[in-house]
């Protein structure tokens, strides 16, 4: 099924110039145009189908989730035959960090590809990661698991992944500080100070203690956001210590 009109003889010009962005961005032509423009539609717009579904990236972010996810476990598992199950399922996890797949989407300038209505200046950090996910489904849809895996690889794999390196890096200080808490029997308690909830942007600011004394702040667009800036600002403090157990 079109979601969207795509004459592939006469494209408008509008078209054209989308096509030509999406294939630089993934090395080889798309067929269906439309899945990639419904790849990088903001809900914003609400556009719906004749059925009355609506036409976004969303569902498309939820495949690519699932694509990556395998496609990563499948290249660990061949890179690392000695690993047990914990360390693949720690190393992916690595891989499709959201901070990971951000970046990820900001180096391709996938952001300036999003049909939007409201102002991408205000749409969070993580549109980058979710956009990338949504084309990573759109792919799979338009040329099947064969090219999926080969984009990944191309712009992931070959290029950002070094296995060795990625054992020692941190992906949640949080997780890591609770982790350390726990085990030496540290209370480890998060608090949120402020709300600038009636600001145009919604600030959250929170405050860290360990047995009870403020250690650290934090201050972000999401209370989640907030609370990893504070546990790694804590992290720096408790390093030396937080090191040696891990």
């Amino acid at each position: 099924m079109k979601l969207f009109k795509n004459i592939k003889k006469s494209r408008p010009n509008s078209d054209e110039i989308f096509y030509a962005k999406v294939k630089k961005v993934l090395g080889f032509a798309p067929k269906d145009l439309s899945i990639y423009k419904q790849a990088f539609t903001h809900t914003s717009l609400q556009l719906k189908d004749g059925l009355g579904n609506p036409l976004n990236f969303e569902r498309l972010e939820y495949l690519g989730d699932a694509m990556l996810g395998s496609i990563i476990a499948s290249y660990l598992f061949g890179k690392v035959p000695g690993a047990d199950e914990g360390y693949l399922t720690q190393m992916r996890s690595k891989i499709v960090s959201r901070e990971h797949l951000d970046e990820l989407g900001k180096e391709l300038g996938l952001l300036d590809l999003l049909f939007c209505k409201t102002s991408k200046s205000k749409l969070g950090a993580h549109i980058h990661g979710n956009l990338f996910e949504a084309l990573v489904g759109a792919i799979y849809l338009d040329r099947g698991y064969k090219y999926s895996t080969r984009f990944i690889n191309k712009k992931v794999l070959s290029i950002h992944v070094d296995v060795k390196k990625l054992e020692g890096k941190i992906t949640s200080y949080k997780g890591l500080l609770t982790e350390w808490s726990q085990k030496n029997k540290r209370n480890l308690s998060f608090e949120t100070y402020e709300d600038s909830g009636n600001q145009t942007v919604k600030f959250f600011s929170v405050r860290l203690y360990v047995d009870k004394k403020p250690v650290s702040k934090g201050r972000a667009t999401s209370k989640k956001r907030a609370e990893e800036m504070a546990a790694k600002r804590a992290y720096y403090v408790f390093q030396s210590e937080i090191e040696s157990l891990r």
